[in-house]
C-alpha cells in the first residue's frame, strides 16, 4: 500500500478509536469498512482485531472500577463455545457479505420490539450473548450494535455499559484474530511498522474519549450513538449493493 493509503488508514484509526471510546461502538464499523477497501477479508479482520484489542484494552484500564464481572465471565464461556463451533465450520465471508451484514444489523436490531429484548443482567443471558455476539463478529467483523441489544434494558449507566462492553469486546477481538489467523495468515499484507503505528494511534484516539464522556448525559449518549450507527449503516448498504451489482 502507498503512503497516502496508510495515512488515510492512520487517520481512520484515530477517529474510529475515539468514537469507540465515547460510544462503545460505531468506531469499529468505520475502521473495518475502510480496511476492507484495501485488504482482503481475512487480513482486514486480523489487522482490525489487533488495533481494536489495544484500543479496547485502554478503555478497560480507564473504566476498570465500573466493570460488571459477573456478566463478563459468563460471556467469556459463551464466546469460547461459539469459537469452537465456528472453527469447525471454517467459514470466511466475502467483502460484499461483510458490508451487507454491517449495514443490515442496526436495522434488524431496531426491528426487535423493546419488550422482546433480553436484559444482560438476567440469569443466563450473558452466556447466550457471548455465543451469539461472537458468531456475529466472525461473520460481520463488528458486533457492537448487536451486543448493545442486550444492554438496552439493563440498569447499568453509561460508564458501567462502556466498561463491561470494553472487556467482553476485547475478548472478542482476540478470538476473531485467532480464528482468521488459523484460516488465512495475514502474510505480507501488513508489515510490522504500520501495524505498530496503528496501535499507537488507536491508543491516542481512545485516550481522548473520557474528556467527552464526562460531559455527556445518558440521553445525549444514546441519541448520538443512534445517529452515528444508522448513518454508517446506510453507507455500507450502498457499498454492499455496489459490490453485488459489479459481481
Amino acid at each position: 500500500m502507498t503512503f497516502l493509503t496508510w495515512a488515510l488508514i492512520g487517520a481512520t484509526v484515530v477517529v474510529s478509536s475515539f468514537l469507540s471510546g465515547v460510544f462503545g461502538m460505531a468506531g469499529g464499523m468505520v475502521l473495518l469498512g475502510v480496511l476492507l477497501v484495501y485488504l482482503d477479508v481475512a487480513s482486514a479482520m486480523i489487522l482490525f482485531s489487533i488495533i481494536q484489542f489495544f484500543a479496547n484494552g485502554l478503555r478497560v484500564a480507564q473504566w476498570w472500577s465500573f466493570v460488571r464481572w459477573q456478566i463478563v465471565w459468563l460471556y467469556c464461556v459463551g464466546g469460547a463455545v461459539a469459537f469452537g463451533g465456528m472453527r469447525l465450520i471454517e467459514f470466511v465471508p466475502d467483502k460484499a457479505l461483510v458490508y451487507l451484514l454491517l449495514g443490515l444489523m442496526p436495522f434488524v436490531v431496531e426491528a426487535v420490539p423493546i419488550t422482546a429484548r433480553p436484559n444482560i443482567e438476567w440469569r443466563g443471558v450473558p452466556f447466550i450473548t457471548g455465543v451469539l455476539t461472537t458468531i456475529v463478529q466472525f461473520l460481520a467483523g463488528v458486533g457492537g450494535v448487536f451486543l448493545d441489544l442486550f444492554f438496552q434494558k439493563s440498569m447499568l449507566d453509561r460508564k458501567m455499559t462502556l466498561a463491561t462492553k470494553a472487556v467482553v469486546q476485547t475478548l472478542s477481538h482476540v478470538l476473531r484474530a485467532v480464528y482468521f489467523l488459523s484460516l488465512a495468515p495475514i502474510g505480507d499484507a501488513v508489515t510490522i511498522g504500520p501495524l505498530l503505528l496503528s496501535v499507537v494511534l488507536a491508543i491516542a484516539g481512545t485516550a481522548l474519549a473520557p474528556y467527552v464522556i464526562e460531559r455527556m448525559t445518558d440521553h445525549g449518549f444514546r441519541q448520538w450513538t443512534r445517529a452515528l450507527i444508522f448513518g454508517i449503516s446506510a453507507v455500507y448498504l450502498v457499498r454492499a449493493g455496489s459490490l453485488y451489482w459489479s459481481g
